[in-house]
């Protein structure tokens, strides 16, 4: 809903601020006064196009902002700033967006009836959604909708197994290409980690063995050796314990010594001689450690990765061995998907044609009571059955449009083909009355809904304005008594000359002052007594109707309800 619109060096307006309520708001004011500037002002809000003429004479930029509540306690800050040389920026909330996001924002927080560019009833995409909530059709759109989500999951599902079972021959060639490679390695774990440290034993082999061979003559093969000499040690401390029961541990301990380097002096013995230092075995470890490394460059790094991947690859070629029997089961699974879709998208789509009837006569007679006598509405849909997979959707399988023949001897033509922005506007006001898609408290501006009517037509414009205000924000520039009665909220829009410059106004009225305003619109500039009394009388009688019908309204819903 709009809360406040603020204008400045647009066209005739200097400077103009205006808080706006829910319901249904009025505009009036003298032909020329600058009213068409007010949606002028809302048509770049919303993403119309730009123009270096909108920008007042002598200034350098015009500026229009306007701020919008959600009716969550959300607010929605617009601003669209036009300079002199054309060029124009646009902001939602201080951030500086696209022309083409605005419109999106746009088209979800106003509908402008009167101007061909903003009208969202003029997308043929919406016409089936106004039909559908007309009829009520909302459980059955729910179950299409629910069905045509199935048979998408089913169909990405299907196209995945499909473009798999394309690839297979190729990628199981690449699969039985790399198993064969690992295969004929056949890594170990930690097996790079044993090779590269036999490596540099083999590399040390002369010095490992003299070591060897040297501890061993010290341990066991010398005339002083170190177990030869350990005995005479032994012998000393066992007397020493006789004397000492402190060295008693050592004795005891002495034969576990002896134990250990008798073991130490055999290992000695036999690792020297089991060395084998010959180049064509240091070979063999240097070409087994390479055949490693090859395998880590490509499925490493480490060679945990390099088995991970072997593994990896056995689970996928007995997968690919299975996509034939899988890809049957989807195909039938999206068959099965499709006649589920297809059963409730033909429900909805035959309701519709019923429905479509309905939706037709009842317009037309609502445009009878808006001097549109002799129109003619046809609901038309596309033909070709069954129609072609890309064409279904979450809404059904039809294509629909809204067709209209506002005068009698002329064709039906699509809706947005009519030509006059008055007729226009009635035409989406009787659409709007019977169904709209609109969320609750979204701001609908109507202009020119009052062409070329008067009287009766007039009164029954403003009560179908009055009812859509209950539901909605509604403004409406008018130049009608009848449908300014009808307002919840009055606004007059003036034009005065200063120092030379046209400047235009916009003053919020009490009841006092619509009563004015009514009596200058029923008699002319001149306000008489007379005039005045009719104002009020009308006024009284608008305002009247309102209450009793939202009193009404009220007792219905609640009669419903208890029902």
């Amino acid at each position: 809903m709009l809360r406040f619109l603020s204008i400045q060096n647009l066209a005739v307006i200097e400077e103009v601020e205006v808080d706006f309520d829910a319901g249904l708001s009025v505009l009036t004011g003298e032909t020329g006064a600058g009213k068409s500037i007010l949606v002028e002002a809302v048509g770049l809000l919303l993403g119309g196009r730009a123009s270096p003429e909108l920008v007042r004479t002598g200034e350098e930029s015009a500026v229009v902002q306007a701020m919008f509540d959600d009716g969550d306690g959300g607010e929605t800050l617009v601003r669209r700033e036009v300079t002199s040389q054309g060029r124009s920026r646009a902001f939602v909330n201080g951030a500086l967006v696209t022309a083409g996001a605005l419109r999106e924002l746009g088209s979800r927080l106003v509908d402008l009836h009167g101007q061909h560019e903003h009208q969202a009833l003029l997308d043929p995409d919406t016409h089936l959604d106004l039909l559908d909530r007309f009829a009520g059709f909302d459980a059955l759109r729910q179950k299409v909708a629910e069905g045509f989500e199935a048979l998408q999951a089913a169909r990405a599902a299907r196209d995945e197994l499909r473009e798999l079972s394309r690839q297979r021959a190729a990628r199981l060639e690449l699969i039985e290409f790399q198993l064969a490679e690992l295969d004929r390695v056949m890594p170990r774990e930690g097996e790079d980690e044993e090779l590269t440290a036999r490596r540099t034993l083999l590399a040390s082999a002369e010095r490992v063995r003299r070591l060897a061979d040297e501890s061993y003559e010290i341990l066991y093969d010398r005339d002083d050796a170190v177990l030869a000499g350990l005995g005479q040690v032994w012998r000393r401390v066992g007397e020493l314990s006789a004397l000492d029961a402190r060295f008693a541990p050592y004795v005891e301990a002495r034969d576990g010594v002896k134990s250990q380097l008798e073991d130490l002096a055999t290992f000695l013995r036999g690792y020297a001689a089991g060395i084998d230092a010959s180049p064509a075995k240091l070979q063999e470890v240097e070409d087994r450690l390479a055949a490693l490394d090859r395998l880590k460059r490509k499925h490493g790094p480490t060679l945990g990765d390099v088995l991970d991947k072997h593994r990896a690859l056995r689970v996928e070629q007995a997968g690919l061995g299975s996509v034939a029997e899988r890809l049957s089961g989807a195909e039938a699974q999206c068959a099965r998907e499709t006649d589920v879709y297809l059963a409730a998208a033909r429900v909805l789509s035959a309701e519709r044609r019923q429905a479509a009837a309905r939706f037709s006569k009842a317009l037309v007679a609502q445009l009878r009571d808006l001097a549109m006598e002799h129109t003619r509405f046809d609901v038309r849909f596309l033909d070709g059955w069954p129609p072609p997979p890309e064409r279904w959707t979450g809404r059904g399988i039809d294509v629909g449009e809204f067709y209209v023949s506002p005068n009698p001897g002329e064709e039906l033509r699509p809706l947005a083909r009519i030509a006059s922005g008055g007729e226009m506007s009635r035409v989406m006001l009787g659409i709007k009355s019977l169904a709209s898609i609109d969320a609750a408290g979204k701001t609908l501006v109507f202009d020119e809904v009052d062409s070329g009517i008067g009287g009766r037509v007039a009164d029954a414009v403003g009560s179908k304005l009055q009812a859509l205000g209950r539901n909605f924000q509604v403004l409406c520039i008018t130049h009608l008594p009848q449908i300014a009665a009808c307002g919840r909220h009055h606004y007059r829009i003036t034009k005065s000359v200063e120092a030379g410059r046209t400047l235009t106004g916009v003053e919020r009225l009490d009841r006092a002052g619509r009563e004015v305003e009514l009596a200058r619109m029923l008699g002319g500039a001149q306000v008489t007594e007379a005039t005045r009394t009719s104002a009020r009388e009308m006024l009284g009688r608008r305002q009247g109707e309102s209450e009793q019908e939202a009193k009404g309204e009220s007792e219905r819903s609640k009669t419903r309800a208890r029902r």
